[in-house]
C-alpha cells in the first residue's frame, strides 16, 4: 500500500549551509517552524520523482478490483487489451495469452484487425528489475512471476498494482489510460521498500513483442555518440540479441554493470545517441511510436529475436539514481499506434504526444492529472 511520499513538491527549495553562510541570522527554532509548515523543503525535489498520478501514491484514486485477468480499453479506432501476470483464454483474446507476462496483451485497430504483439506474449510488459550486479540472477523476471492486482479506474483507465516483489521490494504500479485519439498513455511508479539496490540505483526494463514484423528494424532520430549536432533519421537492427541494443538519451553513461551481468539487453549500448525521445517500427502496415519525456531519460532498447527468430523486441529502460527507500519515483510515456504512410506522417502522428508530454507543467496541470 502507499508509503510515505514527500508532499512537499514545486516550492522553493535551498540549501539551508547556503542560507546561513549569507549571514541571514534566523533561529533554527524559526526555520523548523516554516519547514514543518510546508512552505519550504530544505531539499530539491528527485528528478525522477513520482507524478503522483496512481492509485500507489495518490489516495484520491478511486479504482474497483475485478477478478478477472484482462480488461479491455476502446476509444477512437484502437482496442487495448491490459492483462496482468496470469494466464488469458478466449473472451476478447485472438490467441491465448500465456501466464507470467503482463501489459498489453493485444492490441489492434480498425484498419488492422490482428495483434501487433506476439501471443502469448505482450506489449509495455514490465520485465526486469535490477541493480547491475549479479543479484538478478534469483530471479531474472521478477515483475513477470510476482503477483499483480487488475484496478479498473474508468472506462478508459487501468492499473496494474504489485505489491513489494519478494526479492526487490519494490512496489510499484502502471497506468493504462487509453486517450481519445487511441494512443496509450503509460504512467509507473514505483516506491523502494528496502535498501535492496546495491549499486544505488534502480534498473527496470520493459518489452513489446511484435508479431512477425516485415522490417525488424526501429527508427529515430540521433547522431553517433563521437558527433554533434541535431542529428539525422537512423534506422537501426541489432545484429544479434544483445550486441549494440540500446541507444542512450543526450549526456547519458550507463550506470555501473558487473562482469557476467546476464540481462545483455540492458548493457551492450550502440554508438547512437538519441535526439529526440521517441522512436517507431512498422509491422503489417502499421506504426508503433513510443514516445517519452525528455526528464525521464530513458534508454531506448531493442532485440532482433527477443520473441523468437521472426519476432523483435521493441524495447525500453529506465534507471533511477540515488535512490531513498520509501520515496516514489516515476516516468510517463504514450505509445502511438497509427496506419503508416510515411515517415513524415508518423511524425505527424507523434508530434502532438511528443510536445504534450515535454512541455512544462503547470499548476493546473498537475492538479488535473492528479484528480483522475
Amino acid at each position: 500500500m502507499p508509503g510515505q511520499v514527500d508532499k512537499r513538491r514545486n516550492r522553493m527549495a535551498f540549501d539551508n549551509r547556503e542560507w546561513w553562510s549569507r549571514g541571514n541570522l534566523m533561529s533554527s527554532a524559526v526555520v523548523a517552524a516554516i519547514v514543518a509548515s510546508g512552505l519550504v523543503s530544505l531539499h530539491a525535489e528527485h528528478p525522477h520523482a513520482a507524478p503522483q498520478v496512481t492509485s500507489l501514491t495518490n489516495p484520491k484514486v478511486r479504482f474497483r478490483t475485478t477478478e478477472a485477468h484482462h480488461v479491455v480499453l476502446t476509444n477512437g479506432e484502437v482496442t487495448a487489451v491490459i492483462v496482468d501476470n496470469s494466464a488469458v483464454t478466449g473472451g476478447p483474446l485472438k490467441a491465448n495469452h500465456r501466464a507470467g507476462y503482463n501489459g498489453v496483451a493485444q492490441l489492434t485497430h480498425r484498419r488492422r484487425p490482428d495483434n501487433i504483439f506476439r501471443a502469448p506474449y505482450a506489449g509495455i510488459n514490465y520485465e526486469h528489475i535490477h541493480d547491475g550486479t549479479l543479484a538478478v540472477s534469483r530471479e531474472k523476471f521478477e515483475p513477470r512471476v510476482s503477483p499483480m492486482q487488475l484496478r479498473i479506474v474508468d472506462r478508459s483507465t487501468v492499473e496494474l498494482y504489485q505489491p513489494p516483489t519478494k526479492n526487490w521490494k519494490l512496489e510499484s504500479c502502471g497506468r493504462y489510460r487509453l486517450l481519445e485519439d487511441g494512443a496509450i498513455e503509460y504512467t509507473f511508479e514505483c516506491i523502494p521498500r528496502a535498501r535492496t539496490f546495491q549499486q544505488g540505483f534502480i534498473g527496470l526494463f520493459w518489452a513489446s513483442y511484435i508479431d512477425r514484423p516485415e522490417d525488424k528494424a526501429v527508427h529515430f532520430r540521433g547522431r553517433r555518440l563521437e558527433t554533434e549536432g541535431p542529428g539525422e533519421w537512423i534506422k537501426w537492427l541489432p545484429p544479434s540479441h544483445g550486441v549494440a541494443s540500446t541507444h542512450r538519451p543526450e549526456g547519458a553513461r550507463l550506470p555501473k554493470v558487473v562482469n557476467g551481468f546476464p540481462l545483455t539487453l540492458v548493457n551492450h549500448p550502440s554508438r547512437f545517441v538519441y535526439t529526440s525521445p521517441w522512436y517507431y517500427g512498422v509491422s503489417h502496415g502499421m506504426a508503433l511510436a513510443q514516445v517519452f519525456r525528455r526528464r525521464d531519460r530513458i534508454w531506448m532498447a531493442q532485440s532482433p529475436t527477443g520473441g523468437g527468430a521472426t519476432n523483435p523486441a521493441w524495447d525500453f529502460q529506465w534507471f533511477v539514481p540515488d535512490y531513498q527507500v520509501n520515496q516514489a519515483y516515476g516516468f510517463v510515456m504514450r505509445a502511438v499506434y497509427v496506419p503508416y504512410e510515411s515517415r513524415e506522417q508518423v511524425a505527424r502522428a507523434v508530434r502532438p504526444h511528443l510536445e504534450s508530454l515535454n512541455r512544462s507543467p503547470g499548476r493546473g496541470d498537475r492538479r488535473e492529472s492528479r484528480s483522475r
